[in-house]
């Protein structure tokens, strides 16, 4: 009669229940064991590409005929005198004719001037260091290039014609015919420009069409041509010669000898203000330039190359020197000329300010070229300190507004400028900068655009996969908006693109398993669930049915299939942590069969991590289950293959399954399973593992089996009761959640009129147990770190007391 009276005090099933109201301290305390388990897993390897090329095996455009190549050769056009923005012109027919005057101010600057002082145009030649333009005149007029010496000019002759004040032909070095004395003019600047203002309205024009120039001005350009001649003569011509004589020789040091002239040349068109396209004879230092890329020296054609981006060539030439650069580059035994060269300034310079509809084919060069050097850890760092990330944001958003007519350079550069960004996010350092240049949400912009391109797409997941690991990282992508639907939308599209899919998984997975709000949003994405196992059952049926997967990336395809499983089947694990989400999937039966399908399917010597994936989701799955979920109603069957992972090898499996067991054991049907198959003898032996969580799985199991009276006596056959006494004693004083759970499995075996599983000896140990820890004092003392403290002191009270007292009470009673 006392023994059934003491059947209503048996403590209930092991399983915590949720109050959707209001969450008990119990309850937050329990949290730490985590009954429902977020999974983690793996990233995804990148394999590297043992080849530098432009685009690998594996990018989709590895077999179209009109992809930019990875090889080719270089043809340099002759460097024009003129600058590349002008328009070529072709000679006038000119007769002279007197001007029209429109009025006397207009008839005062039509007829030009000459100077006030014939000295004065030579004075400032003396110094060191000539002044080769007005600082005002830089800011607004590039010069014509110059091809020929600056002549001396004389005044003409009484039978030579004078030159009109119409625009001369801008591709002509010298034009036919008589001069007034001075240097010549080009067409470029013969324009007025108001003197020493930086911005403003245009020179005005008279009627006649024709512009002129005021004396002083006239002036000044003399001086400054005949300036920039002398220094030329003086200065930079010897050191052409040099460069030429040199590469016509055969020394042994010739190569050093010409970096080190060019690095000289360079300095010095830098310091007289000749860089970029104001050197009116350039024309003739690129011309050496280009004559030295003969020498095929890699050293030597970046000092080159650096020069030429210098000195802003355009069109072909930039194309071509982009070219020379990528060349270099794909041979990693160059890396160090990188390293110790300032050309990727260059680089970067050439990114943030050429456009795409007319430097597209150069930019690609020029990203691709940055995308094999980022494959070296030094020069990834040295990218990162030169603001690689910054570029990179500019230019993605420039390519964002790009016409349909350059849609598909666009996306060539996209591919290896979303390559470098993969290597630069490998680096602890980017980080922050991925966050602050706002990187990972013009990715998804990028996405939307380009959803079709799978190498782009495949670039953009691999991003994604390594930098949703960190929650700073984590934290940006979850704010961005219709992130979640953008990738259920490209699994979708790209189901077949193994790589990708289990890339854009792991980043959900990484989502879900910190944020509770990105549970419930990827939840709620229209199609999310049909996405998710549609996907789940294509990869699952290519196993069932042998049929063999697309091509991937070096990888064996069974595990390329298993990884997709792995990283999917986790994300449902994840999502159904969440209140609303969890009962969704646990009614749905599609869920619950597939995953039942994979433990049927596979075994654990092959599929380990993906068999412990899907106990975990079901452990979840099952925390839900009522009398009409689906989870209920294969609950049996969901027992049996249990049994393939208790009786594994793997501790990982054993643990998860008995998890899972803890809370199907709520049911007298499976609880005769368990017992059927013998699983409780092997339940029992997990209370020797000294592993906290693998005893409290195991306790939880136990605390059920002995809900029913035959239960109680095969588990005391099996030495249960002792190996819970021990447990107690090696375990409970460091884990109070543990403790409470051996009590309530002891409580339940005792105080169900199995006052005999013990023996006296052994419950004088349980005694003397239950009074050491029942004291407050002794329980806590050897904690010293306040805030573990508190922890074990919430635990031991809320899990421990209660249950220790009965128990206490129970065997002295």
């Amino acid at each position: 009669m006392a023994s059934m009276e003491r059947k209503h005090e048996i403590c209930s099933p092991f399983i915590p229940r949720r109050n959707a109201l209001r969450k008990t301290s119990a309850e937050i305390v329990s949290e730490a064991r985590q009954f429902l388990r977020v999974q983690s897993t793996q990233r995804p390897l990148t394999p590297r590409d043992g080849q530098r090329q432009l685009f690998g095996k594996s990018s989709v455009r590895a077999d179209h005929a009109n992809r930019p190549p990875s090889t080719f050769s270089l043809h340099f056009d002759a460097p024009d005198s003129r600058p590349g923005s002008g328009t070529r012109l072709t000679p006038l027919d000119h007769k002279p004719k007197f001007p029209v005057p429109c009025d006397d101010e207009d008839l005062f600057k039509a007829i030009p001037k000459p100077p006030t002082d014939p000295l004065e145009g030579k004075r400032g030649v003396a110094g060191a260091r000539p002044r080769l333009r007005r600082a005002g005149s830089l800011t607004r007029l590039p010069p014509v290039d110059v091809q020929t010496d600056v002549r001396d000019r004389s005044n003409p002759g009484p039978g030579q014609k004078q030159l009109s004040a119409k625009k001369l032909p801008a591709d002509h070095a010298e034009v036919r015919g008589s001069h007034k004395p001075g240097p010549r003019r080009t067409a470029s600047e013969s324009r007025i420009r108001q003197l020493d203002v930086d911005s403003g309205p245009g020179p005005t024009e008279c009627k006649g069409g024709r512009r002129t120039e005021l004396g002083n001005r006239d002036n000044t350009t003399r001086a400054d041509e005949e300036a920039e001649s002398l220094f030329w003569n003086n200065t930079v011509a010897p050191l052409l010669r040099q460069l030429e004589s040199v590469a016509a020789g055969s020394s042994e040091g010739a190569v050093d000898r010409l970096c080190d002239l060019c690095d000289g040349l360079h300095g010095t068109l830098a310091n007289a203000d000749m860089l970029g396209r104001r050197c009116k004879r350039r024309s003739g230092i690129l011309r050496t330039l280009f004559r030295l890329i003969d020498v095929k020296s890699a050293r030597l054609n970046l000092h080159i190359a650096k020069l030429c981006l210098a000195m802003c060539v355009s069109g072909n030439n930039l194309l071509n020197i982009c070219k020379l650069v990528f060349q270099i580059s794909r041979s990693e035994s160059n890396d160090m000329l990188f390293e110790n060269n300032s050309i990727i300034d260059s680089l970067l310079a050439v990114l943030s300010s050429e456009e795409v509809s007319t430097s597209g084919e150069a930019l690609l060069y020029c990203v691709g070229t940055l995308k094999f050097l980022s494959g070296n850890s030094a020069i990834l760092k040295l990218l990162l300190d030169k603001n690689c990330i910054g570029v990179s944001q500019i230019l993605i958003q420039r390519l964002h507004t790009v016409e349909e007519s350059h849609f598909t350079i666009a996306g060539h550069i996209l591919v290896q400028l979303t390559a470098t960004l993969r290597s630069l996010a490998d680096h602890p350092d980017s980080r922050s900068l991925f966050v602050s240049f706002s990187i990972l949400p013009e990715l998804c912009v990028v996405l939307r655009h380009h959803c079709k391109d799978q190498d782009i797409c495949t670039n953009i997941s691999r991003i994604y996969s390594k930098l949703s690991s960190y929650s700073e990282c984590r934290l940006a992508l979850a704010q961005t908006p219709d992130c979640y639907q953008l990738f259920l939308d490209l699994l979708s599209k790209h189901h077949q693109k193994q790589d990708l899919v289990v890339r854009l998984l792991f980043t959900l997975g990484n989502l879900t398993a910190k944020m509770d709000e990105a549970r419930r949003q990827l939840f709620q994405c229209q199609g999310c669930a049909d996405t998710l196992l549609r996907l789940y059952d294509s990869y699952q049926r290519r196993r069932r049915e042998d049929v063999p997967p697309p091509s991937t990336p070096p990888a064996p395809p069974e595990r390329v299939q298993d990884d997709v499983l792995v990283k999917l089947v986790r994300v449902l694990a994840n999502m159904c942590i969440h209140p609303a989400v969890g009962p969704a999937l646990a009614n749905n039966a599609t869920c619950i069969q597939l995953l039942m399908e994979t433990l049927e399917l596979r075994s654990v010597h092959e599929s380990e991590e993906l068999l412990v994936n899907v106990a975990a989701t079901i452990n979840n799955l099952s925390f839900y289950q009522d009398d009409s979920s689906a989870i209920s109603h294969s609950q049996l069957s969901i027992a049996q293959l249990m049994l393939k992972l208790v009786l594994s090898s793997s501790m990982d499996a054993m643990l998860e399954a008995t998890r899972v067991y803890g809370n199907l054991s709520q049911s007298k049907d499976v609880r005769d399973v368990i017992m059927q198959n013998r699983v409780f003898q092997f339940v029992v032996t997990l209370l020797d593992s000294k592993s906290t969580e693998m005893c409290f799985s195991a306790c939880g199991v136990l605390t059920n089996l002995a809900l029913d009276p035959p239960n109680r006596v095969s588990l005391s056959l099996e030495g249960a009761a002792t190996k819970l006494v021990d447990c107690l004693r090696d375990l409970g004083a460091g884990d109070w959640q543990l403790a409470g759970q051996v009590c309530q499995a002891l409580w339940n075996m005792i105080g169900g009129g199995a006052e005999k599983l013990l023996d006296a000896q052994e419950s004088e140990a349980l005694l003397e147990i239950l009074s050491t820890y029942l004291d407050k004092e002794k329980a806590l003392k050897w904690i010293e770190n306040e805030d573990v403290k508190d922890f074990h002191r919430a635990c031991w009270e809320l899990e421990f007391l209660p249950v220790a007292q009965k128990l206490m009470k129970s065997l002295t009673a």
